[in-house]
């Protein structure tokens, strides 16, 4: 889809650019997507947009029944307009899901501190027999097998990671470089991306940050962060 097709089937009327529209957000590994109210409701308050929390079950369903039920989900929002958001996992997700069902309304994709190349404290876990098993199999592959990713889909892709070690994957693993306490910044990276920006977050508490909603909605609305 062209730049000037995105803008068109985002357009609401009213509206002089793109900021309308809805929003759907992919939670990560073990969490419900409970956990981003706050940034829920600072998309919806500060720009409007309706934001929608796609549940599903991380070690019970395979990445193609995923896929499969998040592709149900957006079309039953029957929006010219539809943005996602993916925290974590929910990042491989989206990825996933686009790669899957590429012929979807216009919008564009942020990514929350997504381990867009193998995770370190994934690899970790997996010399536990308890954690290799709350991972499960198919989340397991995405986490933690090399695999060539490259932003290829016709939407513009934003990626924000965090820059502040407060996490349980520091139990895991020693980063020597700038991570958010599970994530590392160079995992977050995926060629073909538009921007991506490092805030001093923690894997979980980029989710109750002002500045990362700000990013966001910025990033959703004019393809780009501040």
């Amino acid at each position: 889809m062209s730049a000037l097709r995105l803008r068109e089937t985002c357009r609401y009327p009213g509206l002089g650019r793109a900021s309308a529209g809805h929003v759907v957000f992919v939670h990560g590994l073990w969490l419900s997507g409970r956990e981003s109210l706050v940034l829920r409701r600072r998309l919806a308050r500060q720009f409007g947009f309706r934001v929608h929390r796609f549940p599903y079950r991380t070690l019970a369903c395979s990445m193609a029944e995923i896929t499969g039920r998040l592709h149900s989900f957006v079309r039953a929002l029957g929006s010219p307009c539809v943005h996602l958001v993916g925290h974590s996992l929910g990042g491989l997700v989206i990825y996933r899901f686009l790669e899957r069902y590429p012929e979807q309304p216009g919008g564009r994709v942020v990514f929350l501190g997504t381990p867009c190349r193998p995770s370190r404290v994934a690899r970790e876990a997996t010399h536990y027999r308890l954690l290799a098993s709350l991972m499960g199999h198919s989340v397991a592959a995405e986490l933690v097998r090399s695999r060539e990713r490259h932003w290829t889909m016709t939407r513009d892709l934003g990626i924000i990671a965090g820059t502040q070690p407060v996490g349980v994957g520091r139990l895991l693993t020693h980063f020597e470089e700038e991570c958010d306490g599970t994530v590392a910044v160079s995992e977050t990276r995926l060629p073909g991306a538009k921007d991506h920006i490092a805030l001093h977050v923690s894997h979980l508490g980029m989710l109750m940050s002002a500045r990362v909603a700000r990013e966001t909605g910025l990033f959703l609305r004019d393809g780009r962060f501040s």
